[in-house]
């Protein structure tokens, strides 16, 4: 496929209550720059899960996990977003609580990979905190209702509706969608443009 990401994978994750009209945007506007998108969740053993969105109640079938992924694979991807709406909020569920829920792992992992772009928008914030050393002392935005947790967490908040922080892009809400996506794509092609060794 053809276009600016061409050879490029972008993981996004999702779970139930998602924004159907971020999600959809997503579907498109990744591919349309020729990047190659991948949906992943917790399948908790099965093959598929089929969730449904916040609004609609639109069907979303995902049948790729982040679970088991090793760091080559995890390093395929140039960026992971952690979506809007209560996505993070299911998928920071854990039931031994002795350790991180496999998603915030995914995500830390995915941290201490310099040339992956990450990007959280809105709630996404939630799935970080157990890990709030990741954003301690950057800037980012979230929605307004987790502006305490940014706080807490040691987070620089910037009132603004897109924020980059070298390889971190935050959005407020899913309303920024577009915007958040754009930036996004600026920001791979940014770090795609680093010599490799350099972060």
């Amino acid at each position: 496929m053809s276009g600016t990401l061409a050879g490029h994978r972008i993981a996004v994750l999702v779970e139930s209550d998602f924004y159907e009209h971020e999600i959809w945007y997503y579907s498109y506007r990744f591919p349309e720059e020729g990047a190659e998108l991948h949906f992943l969740t917790r399948l908790w053993g099965q093959e598929s899960i089929t969730f449904t969105g916040h609004e609609y109640k639109a069907p979303f079938v995902c049948a790729e996990s982040f679970e088991g992924m090793d760091d080559d694979a995890l390093r395929s991807y140039s960026a992971i977003i952690v979506p809007s709406a209560m996505v993070s909020d299911r998928l920071r569920y854990s039931e031994d609580l002795s350790k991180l829920p496999p998603a915030t792992d995914f995500v830390r992992r995915a941290f201490a990979e310099p040339r992956i772009v990450k990007g959280i928008i809105c709630h996404g914030l939630w799935l970080l905190s157990r890990v709030p050393e990741l954003v301690r002392g950057r800037r980012l935005t979230c929605h307004p209702n987790l502006y305490g947790d940014a706080l807490n967490m040691g987070a620089e908040y910037v009132d603004s509706d897109v924020v980059v922080d070298d390889d971190l892009v935050t959005g407020r809400t899913g309303a920024q969608a577009g915007l958040f996506a754009r930036t996004v794509i600026e920001r791979i092609h940014a770090r795609a443009a680093v010599p490799a060794g350099v972060s």
